[in-house]
């Protein structure tokens, strides 16, 4: 337990602070994993569009480090792009 009036408020502001990065973190991964669970490209894309927002949002807001952010979008953008070719190759007739 703090003694001291500073030490009293830095466990205060810790307390705020770890609630307000729990909440963005449990926003970031609840868009990323909808984005893996769509079973249609289109929409995959349109999840995607969000994700990208919530990762850009919680990244403005210091939560993460943009080169995290930037790190998941890269990775959001690879699992859809793969998911758009295996929609063209099935359409295509085309067996792997």
């Amino acid at each position: 337990m703090p003694h001291h009036r500073s030490a009293k408020k830095r466990v205060r502001q810790s307390e705020k602070r770890r609630a307000y990065n729990r909440r963005n973190k449990r926003l970031l991964k609840e868009a990323i994993k909808a984005v893996y669970q769509a079973t249609t490209v289109e929409q995959a894309e349109e999840l995607l569009r969000k994700a990208y927002s919530v990762i850009d949002r919680v990244a403005a807001r210091g939560v993460i480090h943009d080169n995290a952010a930037a790190h998941r979008k890269s990775q959001l953008a690879l699992f859809v792009s793969a998911l758009r070719q295996r929609k063209a190759a099935a359409h295509s007739g085309a067996h792997p």
